[in-house]
């Protein structure tokens, strides 16, 4: 086995050691390549691999008969997959990644993958932290790509996080791998595709560095999601359509933690499908009122204070206009 080889079989060890018979997802591109070579030369016989076509781009038909080839030439299973509906929306990427990872992970699933597997590197990582830093995210999206976490129900691991761009073209170069560049990574119009440049031509921002910071934040992340593990299990009451939150002596992080718990369970339990929320909505004002001791509403919750506990529950139906 290489050094490559090597390398790549204990970064994946280090996050996939329960992992049997996992999916990679392989798009055709240079860092997803790699991976698939590295996983070839390193890993045990057992794992599947497959191709998203997006039906975004014409060229995507012929990228995953390359990928699907490639496999073949490997005794390596493939599959392409591709969603049912046409992809649509104000943010065509924000929305090809959501069909991704559902197509995804429904098909490990469905193949019984013991979890799956992405490309994501350094540089992913880097651009990443500075995309969410201009947003102006909280820790949680500054922690950027997690090298282990769960969509859907299925584990996903990144192993090559620690692995720059540059390491995974030239593996596929000195391999003569086959491999496509997808022309969006060059396309101005995109977000990433700014920073990805931003990044090249100013090389003092240190590309390394940047994917450790994020790291870090992601280890700090996990610590805090298990402190409010411990103190929703302490003090939350749900029950009756409600709960009821003990919140005194308690930071504001801890605070907007729990209370986007709060508001995703009550929603849950009352069947609330609109309007919209994500574990990322800002509630900045419904803690600004819940710390000066008012009821507020958000996302069809109403949130209300009595000494120094919180409540939420169903907001009640808005009067229909005399």
């Amino acid at each position: 086995m290489t050094e490559e080889g090597r390398r790549f079989a204990a970064d994946y060890a280090r996050l996939a050691g329960d992992i049997v018979n996992p999916l990679l997802a392989v798009s055709g591109g240079p860092d997803s390549m790699a991976m698939l070579t590295l996983a070839h030369e390193a890993l045990a016989p057992g794992f599947t691999v497959a191709s998203i076509d997006h039906r975004l781009r014409p060229e995507a038909v012929e990228e995953s008969a390359m990928v699907a080839a490639h496999c073949a030439t490997l005794g390596i299973p493939h599959t392409t997959l591709a969603p049912s509906e046409p992809i649509t929306g104000a943010s065509i990427q924000a929305q090809a990644r959501t069909t991704r990872y559902a197509l995804l992970t429904d098909h490990a699933r469905a193949i019984g993958a013991g979890g799956l597997v992405t490309g994501h590197h350094a540089d992913d990582q880097a651009e990443t932290f500075l995309m969410r830093a201009a947003r102006g995210s909280g820790l949680a999206g500054l922690a950027g790509v997690r090298a282990r976490t769960e969509v859907h129900g299925v584990t996903v691991i990144r192993p090559l996080l620690d692995w720059r761009r540059a390491e995974l073209r030239a593996i596929v170069r000195r391999g003569e791998v086959p491999f496509f560049d997808d022309p969006s990574n060059h396309d101005d119009r995109h977000d990433r595709t700014r920073f990805r440049r931003l990044l090249g031509d100013n090389e003092w921002l240190g590309t390394p560095n940047l994917a450790r910071a994020a790291a870090a934040l992601a280890e700090t992340d996990t610590d805090v999601r298990a402190m409010v593990d411990w103190i929703w299990a302490d003090r939350a009451k749900v029950g009756g359509g409600e709960v009821k939150l003990a919140v005194d002596r308690l930071p504001r992080e801890i605070l907007r933690r729990l209370a986007r718990r709060a508001i995703g369970t009550v929603r849950a339990e009352a069947g609330i499908a609109a309007p919209e929320w994500t574990e990322a909505a800002n509630i900045e004002k419904l803690l600004d009122s819940l710390m000066a001791g008012k009821r507020t509403t958000q996302a069809g919750i109403i949130a209300s204070v009595r000494g120094n506990v919180w409540r939420f529950r169903e907001a009640p139906p808005r009067r229909a206009p005399a």
